[in-house]
């Protein structure tokens, strides 16, 4: 039947790893021309018709609906297919793949099944929907699409990312998310570590102490005097001064996020989810004993965490690899991985994980303990890197528009790049823009202004997207191995230690 829908329209391209026989019919996705969609030829064609919804085509005797990959068709497949809707994945190893343009997915799931981590094909955070210009519902729909075509029936998984507010959880759990990273980094009293300790007998008096269930004098005497005995002989043993910081610290983060579980439990009991911690947007790293600290203290509250995201050592800046001492790391990463198997086992997150690969390594090499590791901004570069390939003139056009909007979009991000250093696109020959990718000062200046680019102030919307999302369309095999070639080697330093 397939043959004979493509011998009709011989210019179609067909995704052989889509075609499924479900209740009679066939389904399948094409290509035709810089559209892609999903075809289904049924003997009735009844149910078919009342779920999905295309254009009906009669050939050689046959019906076929050609249906376009819009969000009532993502919903019906997702419906029909079980394997096609985001699951909870729990305490294995994951590993987010944020897509920016919706187009990603088909070559993360490539390079995904290559390995035993479990993939986060749907993962978008508030910021980045509002500077994308995209719904929660339409990162589902791109991911349903993408495991679709690629016929994977392994699981993934769905991440509302930095969520800060109930609305936030509303958003995310009404589009079918079943991860929810919370963000409590506005609570975070940065201020803690440079003050004395009558300021801090004074802050702890301060703190929600009904909402902890708990009182200042019960705390202090649950933790002043601990020795926490952990796993690989690594002793805690902190003093009072740090037990009040981290208090002070800490306190309101833990009852916000004690709040936050609360509300996803009780206002969608029977929806799946499970609960990620970030606390790695602070202005200092989280020490040992404060990672401890939250973890015991949500524990005794009954939030269960999936997987928590600290702090680390070092400079995890947007786009390239880690700045820091990488022993220092990986003595502390062992610390915290001791913390996260005394509360249950959760993975540790790597965030800002783009382009980490010393970290990668130094994290394959321990080789225990579970990790989840979140990207989205390289897979951004690797359309640009396909761009300067494909259509120079475009990739020199977004680079300097990207070079003149990078003093304001560089605002809420921690990166060190030096303007001066880009040059001009102009100037460039054909042949070296590609390699403009692989210079840090270039990534960055690209990385932060992804939201000018793709949905810009208002004189600039859509000045680029829809060239640039018809140049990865009309180059989709450049595109997707570039993609994949470039998340082997983000997994590669995992599988050759099978973390």
């Amino acid at each position: 039947m397939i043959d004979l829908f493509l011998q009709n329209n011989p210019d179609i391209k067909l995704y052989e790893k889509s075609v499924i026989e479900d209740g009679g019919a066939i389904f399948f996705m094409i290509s035709d021309g810089l559209r892609k969609f999903l075809v289904i030829q049924s003997g009735t064609g009844t149910l078919v018709q009342e779920m999905f919804h295309g254009e009906m085509l009669e050939i050689g005797g046959n019906n076929f609906l050609k249906s376009p990959l819009s969000a009532e068709n993502a919903a019906a497949l997702r419906e029909r297919f079980a394997f096609s809707r985001p699951v909870l994945i729990g305490k294995m190893n994951s590993y987010g793949l944020g897509d920016r343009l919706g187009n990603a997915g088909a070559a993360h799931l490539k390079a995904i099944r290559k390995t035993t981590f479990m993939p986060v094909l749907a993962q978008q955070s508030i910021r980045e929907l509002q500077r994308t210009g995209r719904t929660a519902q339409e990162v589902i729909d791109a991911a349903t699409w993408a495991v679709f075509r690629e016929g994977y029936r392994d699981g993934y998984g769905a991440d509302g990312d930095h969520l800060k507010t109930p609305e936030d959880i509303d958003l995310m759990a009404d589009a079918g998310y079943t991860m929810f990273t919370i963000d409590p980094s506005e609570f975070v009293v940065n201020e803690a570590i440079h003050m004395n300790r009558s300021e801090l007998e004074t802050e702890l008096e301060k703190l929600p102490w009904d909402d902890l269930g708990n009182t200042p004098d019960i705390f202090k005497d649950q933790y002043f005097g601990l020795k926490a005995e952990l796993a690989d002989g690594f002793v805690l043993s902190p003093s009072e001064p740090e037990i009040l910081a981290g208090m002070v610290k800490y306190g309101r983060v833990i009852t916000h996020t004690k709040m936050m579980s609360d509300y996803l439990h009780q206002s969608y009991p029977d929806h799946p989810a499970e609960l990620e911690l970030s606390v790695d947007e602070t202005d200092q790293p989280t020490t040992v004993f404060e990672h401890y600290l939250v973890a015991s203290e949500l524990n005794r509250l009954n939030v269960e965490l999936v997987s928590l995201a600290p702090r680390f050592c070092g400079d995890f800046e947007k786009g390239i690899d880690f700045k820091g001492d990488l022993e220092q790391f990986k003595k502390e990463y062992r610390q915290h991985l001791a913390i996260a198997e005394k509360f249950g086992g959760y993975k540790l997150s790597i965030h800002s994980g783009s382009d980490k690969f010393s970290v990668y390594e130094a994290i394959g090499s321990l080789n225990k303990g579970a990790v989840h590791v979140k990207t989205a901004g390289t897979s951004y570069l690797e359309a640009l890197r396909s761009v300067a390939e494909a259509d120079p003139p475009l990739f020199r056009e977004i680079l300097d528009y990207s070079k003149s909007r990078f003093e304001t979009d560089k605002k809420t991000y921690h990166i060190s790049c030096d303007l001066r250093k880009v040059p001009d696109g102009k100037a460039m020959p054909d042949h070296e823009l590609k390699k403009l990718l692989d210079d840090d000062n270039v990534r960055q200046v690209l990385h932060v202004t992804f939201g000018s680019v793709l949905n810009g102030p208002e004189r600039d919307i859509n000045r680029f997207k829809e060239r640039l999302m018809e140049c990865l369309n009309r180059n989709e095999q450049l595109y997707e191995n570039n993609l994949e070639t470039h998340f082997d080697r983000h997994l590669e330093p995992f599988i050759k230690t099978d973390l």
